[in-house]
């Protein structure tokens, strides 16, 4: 009687499996899609509690943090625009990770890691010379779509 989930007889072929340095460097770009996104969450977490961050783009959160001076630190950011600032990036990540597949498929991986860099960057470019909140949310946006693509 067969074993169920056993392994069955191979073909007879054997994969040499060599680590080229092509397939180095593909492995390292593809570890930079999950690099970006981690670093994301590790630099909006931080950001969001920066001072001159708040003042500037969340003032109503400063002055509410300003005036709790207690140690519970529950519900201090609560604010539905921070909340669309740092949910707004995983968001387009998401909705991008689902459209890049079609567009991998239909233009090819280079093109689309491409198009996944620009936006990155076009993003990054809005982010660093944001004056207002919508600009900051439009960057994340943007930094989004270039995060779910280069997962794709």
């Amino acid at each position: 009687m067969p074993a169920v989930g056993g392994i069955g007889p191979g073909t007879g072929k054997e994969y040499p499996g060599n680590l080229t340095p092509y397939v180095l460097v593909t492995c390292i770009v593809a570890a930079m899609g999950g690099l970006i996104f981690g670093y994301d969450i590790g630099i909006s977490g931080g950001v969001t509690t920066m001072t001159p961050f708040l003042q500037k783009f969340f003032p109503s959160v400063w002055r509410k943090k300003e005036a709790d001076k207690s140690t519970n630190q529950y519900c201090q950011y609560d604010s539905q625009t921070l909340t669309m600032f740092t949910s707004s990036l995983y968001l387009a990540a998401l909705l991008a990770s689902l459209v890049a597949s079609t567009v991998t498929r239909k233009l090819g991986r280079k093109l689309s890691m491409l198009f996944g860099g620009l936006l990155f960057f076009a993003g990054a470019l809005i982010n660093g010379f944001a004056k207002a909140v919508w600009m900051l949310i439009v960057g994340r946006i943007l930094l989004g779509f270039g995060v779910g693509f280069a997962n794709q």
